[in-house]
């Protein structure tokens, strides 16, 4: 660490961002601006703000501007100039009405505008994407909903609009040449992925693959060096070409948004540029500290992010690579290239669980047809690119070996998502285990080093034996050495498996209910320590995409690949879209995670959301099993008893599938739990006689003043209530009079709406609650 003062400096920056972070200094996360503006702002959402236009993001049916430099106008009684206050950066959302018709906002345009100045929202569930670190990078901390602009400069950034212009010239380039590859080109050279569709970058996550659909360190350095390369044969020299190559990379980063690796990339790059300029030597650790620095010195918030982690911890992996490769002295390429794939994956495989809860063990070798052949769809996207300004026919001739690539790359990862072991879905470690596992990690590049340093000593002794006519002494030598290295192999196998195994460790104690936060709607988990998982409900009436948004990143979150049971309750769309979304990933191998059994109440006349949910379990390979009254199942120490449907053979007609809808009791040792889905005090008088006390109610209906009736909480007296519903939705739930109840009966009521996910757990007698948000700030 000596020799690289650099390094050092990075490491020490980053364990004091973390101490003033334990202190509750507002540097790497958090909001930056006084309390008492802070809480002005919760109070009077109403604003006006003034900033520069730095970019515009466009959708069909909306429009967004983020604003840089922007101040709050503040204007006092009796003032003739408004107070201008710094809040750093702002994206607005602009009304879409006839007054304010979307159109095109240059770059560096003034805007002043009106609307709700809010926070950024927070993650409200387990492994859900985290929305505020995120913006927190771009100095970012409030939204403008419902933005109006009240006045606009005619002045703008004409450097600034004319790199917009660019990349748009690009975009058009690639959607009249590339067909359907239009959108991985524009994410790989462009980094827009506005018009990426979803399913492809589940596919590519799944493969290990994702990184080559983002702007990324690897496309700096193939564009970057390629492009000095080029330069230098051109005959511009070593200055002209290395000093015009950074120019159109730093332009180049500008135009593709600015994104952590990119700069990291540019960074890097540019060192090593100056570095040949100087006529000094290029250190690629060095480079990366200093890269560091920058960066987390621009924005603390950097040090909590995965876009950072990853890529300073793939430049890492590569170095360890290199390393392992010299250690072990293998000379065989396409076991070089599979040690190096594997380094990389070994560096960065706890940052990946610990965002995403989940590592693609495929792309350890799909990254050896990936990395030597991605620089040549790069290579053919930019002359594709550039040709197509003048001629789109060329152009297209141009991509034909960038678009069968692509095909390739799409063909593997269809391959790839059907393997029952593409990802390791291992949930997210504590802080704890990840520095546990690197410091094994360091312990066997540290053996390995000194097995290394003994091959070298007995290479001496080989030779000097040679020279000596001692043949003998040199083949017990020989045969030690091999010893030496066979045992320090095995040694590091152990240290290796051992890290890896204290990083996939659970605290599965118990049994874990889960609420999660899905707007409007339910969705539940069951988790016990015997490794069994039940999904209860996942929908929504006010969110969309709560499958894969809230319920897969939950699950993966907890390191759960296997759902023993789907259980639907009924099927209103608020309990099922989730599902119903989840089953079709399933159906398109786009996720790791499979289910058994598809729950469904026992109806005699079904509905077309009944019938569709049984055919998509069917193409998922879900079985669909039927569950009414006096049915059980049991798993391990876990029971479900089903109390409702009552099955009537007489019905003709389709049922109410709130009436009829599955009611059920978990048991688990002493403790007993109800989930009663959407049943109102109908069916509530109906299951008296079934009832007893218990220690967890998931109340009906979203606290509906049509459920949870007093006979009924006088007979199941609970302790916990869990009401899960949106702080925004339009049927006034929670009703005040159903709180009122729970209470009345010494119920304590937790509500995802103001708490976030809500999860109970107990050994079969003892409970404990834990509030998401509330857990957070602790």
């Amino acid at each position: 660490m000596g020799k690289r003062p650099l390094c050092l400096v990075c490491i020490l920056l980053m364990i004091v961002l973390c101490l003033a972070d334990g202190l509750g200094i507002s540097l790497v996360r958090g909001n930056p601006l006084p309390r008492s503006l802070q809480a002005w702002l919760e109070t009077h959402p109403d604003a006006v703000i003034c900033g520069e236009v730095q970019q515009c993001a466009e959708t069909e049916y909306s429009q967004s501007v983020y604003l840089k430099n922007v101040s709050l106008l503040l204007k006092s009684e009796g003032a003739e100039k408004s107070e201008k206050i710094s809040i750093e950066n702002v994206r607005v959302f602009l009304k879409n009405n006839k007054e304010n018709a979307m159109e095109k906002i240059p770059a560096g345009t003034l805007l002043k505008v009106s609307g709700r100045l809010v926070r950024v929202p927070e993650t409200r569930n387990p492994g859900e994407f985290d929305s505020r670190q995120y913006y927190a990078c771009r100095h970012i901390y409030y939204f403008l909903k419902d933005g109006v602009i009240e006045e606009k400069s005619e002045s703008f950034s004409v450097y600034l609009q004319g790199l917009e212009d660019v990349r748009e010239c690009f975009v058009n380039v690639f959607e009249n040449t590339s067909g359907a590859d239009a959108p991985v080109f524009e994410a790989m050279l462009l980094g827009e992925k506005g018009n990426l569709e979803e399913e492809t970058k589940m596919r590519y996550q799944m493969a290990g693959m994702i990184h080559i659909l983002a702007i990324s360190g690897m496309h700096i350095s193939l564009l970057g060096e390629g492009v000095n390369r080029f330069l230098k044969k051109a005959g511009l020299g070593l200055f002209a070409s290395g000093m015009l190559a950074l120019g159109l990379m730093l332009q180049y980063g500008m135009m593709t948004g600015t994104s952590v690796a990119a700069m990291r990339a540019v960074c890097m790059f540019l060192m090593s540029v100056g570095a040949q300029l100087l006529g000094r030597c290029y250190d690629s650790l060095s480079a990366l500290g200093l890269s560091a620095v920058i960066l987390l010195l621009s924005a603390p918030a950097n040090l909590y992010s995965s876009g950072f982690l990853l890529s300073f911890g793939a430049v890492l992996g590569i170095r360890a690579g290199a390393a392992l490769v010299k250690m072990t002295g293998i000379k065989n390429k396409i076991l070089t290239a599979l040690l190096s794939s594997a380094a990389v994956q070994l560096v960065t495989m706890p940052v990946l669980l610990y965002f995403y809860g989940e590592v693609s063990m495929a792309g350890i070798f799909l990254n050896l047809l990936v990395l030597p052949t991605v620089g040549l769809v790069l290579l053919t996207g930019a002359a594709g690119g550039l040709i197509g300004l003048f001629s789109l026919k060329a152009a297209a001739v141009t991509l034909i070996s960038g678009r069968a690539l692509l095909w390739l790359y799409d063909f593997c990862c269809k391959l790839a998502g059907k393997l029952p072991v593409c990802t390791w879905i291992g949930g997210k470690p504590e802080i704890w285990q990840m520095i546990i596992y690197y410091v094994l990690l360091l312990m066997v590049f540290f053996v390995g080093k000194k097995d290394g340093s003994a091959v070298r000593i007995f290479r001496k002794i080989q030779e000097k034996g040679k020279a000596s006519g001692r043949d003998k002494v040199h083949g017990e030598c020989f045969g030690q050495e091999n010893d030496n290295r066979r045992y320090k192999y095995i040694l590091c196998v152990l240290l290796m498996c051992t890290a890896v195994l204290i990083l996939g460790w659970r605290d599965r104690k118990g049994l874990k209910i889960t609420c999660l936060d899905v707007g409007q709607g339910d969705a539940i988990v069951l988790e016990t320590e015997e490794g069994y998982h039940f999904l209860v409900d996942g929908g929504s009436s006010n969110k969309t995409k709560v499958g894969q948004k809230q319920i897969l990143p939950f699950l993966k979150n907890r390191g759960i690949s296997k759902l023993d049971g789907i259980l639907i309750s009924h099927t209103d769309q608020d309990h099922i879209s989730g599902i119903q979304e989840l089953l079709e990933l399933m159906a398109e191998d786009l996720t790791g995670i499979r289910a058994d059994k598809l729950i469904l109440p026992k109806w005699t006349q079904k509905n077309e959301a009944y019938e569709e949910l049984e055919k998509t379990a069917l193409r998922s390979g879900v079985k669909p099993v039927y569950a009414g009254h006096g049915d059980i199942i049991q798993a391990g120490r876990l029971e479900l008893a089903f109390l409702a449907p009552v099955i009537n053979e007489e019905q003709k007609e389709e049922p109410d599938v709130n009436e009829n809808g599955i009611v059920c009791e978990v048991r688990y040792g002493d403790f007993r739990g109800l989930l009663t889905g959407d049943i109102g005090m109908e069916t509530e008088k109906k299951l008296l006689p079934y009832l007893s006390d218990i220690d967890f109610l998931k109340v009906a209906h979203h606290g509906s003043r049509y459920s949870t009736g007093a006979e009924f909480l006088q007979k199941v007296r609970p302790e916990i209530g869990v009401i899960s519903c949106s702080s925004s939705n339009t049927y006034g739930h929670p009703s005040d009079e159903t709180i009122e109840r729970l209470k009345m009966a010494g119920c304590r009521v937790e509500y995802t709406m103001k708490n976030g996910a809500i999860q109970c757990r107990t050994d079969g007698t003892k409970i404990c609650v834990t509030e998401w948000l509330q857990n957070k700030e602790k």
